[in-house]
């Protein structure tokens, strides 16, 4: 019934408790995931998940954030988009919530990166995984610069403004939102959740962080997109089931995977 679009099985926080979570996701109907990848050195355990789980999926790319790890070319990422059961590049984008004393310029490092995946997804024709925060401008400008529209794909954990959020629709990306769109404080992001068309959106955990309420401040995992649902719900004056079933056939859709039996 419901797809978790973003999640990181792989962290310390929640590998441990497979079996436990996979439990969890049948009783609440969360009948997928997408398993996404932060960097080349983890990419071979989300690929396993993947492997190992018919209703997982991953993707491949190395975060915006992460230094001091293995910087990907375009011949890596080529190379492992095209492992079965991969199904989007990244997670990646731009970041400047923490430039510990450097510039916006002194990022330029990102923005290759950025670029590097970009030309990956137009190569392989796998949708992008993007994450942004505090560089929304300049996520843009390379998106339009690379052509990203060519492939698109989706705006991942979106908590940024509804212009924002026009300019990613113009450009054919679908836009996620998380367990942020229950917080009191999130008034904001659900005013663009409702200006989001709902053949547009997508939920997800971004678990383990990002529990929605009522589990906020908990360790957070798929079982509990449904929250996420409910407040998309509430907001477009839905059912939770259209909820469920619009954003199961948009990540089909975008992502290229088959049907569940529904």
């Amino acid at each position: 019934m419901y797809v978790d679009s973003h999640c990181h099985l792989t962290f310390p926080e929640l590998k441990s408790q497979l079996d436990t979570i996979r439990a969890a996701m049948a009783q609440a109907r969360v009948d997928r995931a997408l398993c996404i990848c932060t960097t080349l050195e983890e990419f071979p355990e989300v690929h396993g998940l993947a492997m190992a789980y018919d209703n997982f999926w991953a993707t491949v790319g190395v975060h915006p954030d992460n230094e001091d790890v293995a910087e990907p070319d375009l011949a890596t990422l080529l190379d492992l988009a095209q492992r079965p059961r991969v199904v989007g590049l990244g997670e990646t984008g731009l970041d400047y919530y923490r430039l510990n004393g450097r510039s916006v310029a002194d990022m330029e490092w990102q923005r290759e990166r950025f670029r590097v995946h970009i030309r990956a997804a137009r190569q392989t024709g796998l949708p992008l995984v993007i994450h942004t925060r505090s560089a929304s401008d300049d996520t843009i400008a390379v998106l339009k610069e690379e052509g990203g529209g060519q492939v698109g794909g989706v705006f991942h954990c979106f908590t940024e403004t509804e212009a924002v959020a026009r300019a990613a629709l113009d450009l054919g990306f679908m836009i996620s939102f998380s367990g942020i769109l229950t917080f009191k404080t999130a008034e904001a992001l659900r005013d663009v959740a409702r200006f989001v068309p709902l053949d547009r959106c997508l939920i997800e955990t971004d678990s383990p962080y990002l529990a929605p309420v009522p589990y906020r401040g908990k360790t957070n995992n798929p079982s509990y997109v449904p929250h996420v649902a409910a407040q998309v719900a509430q907001l477009k004056g839905l059912p939770v089931e259209a909820v469920a079933q619009a954003t199961s056939a948009n990540f089909e859709r975008l992502f290229r995977v088959p049907e569940a039996i529904r």
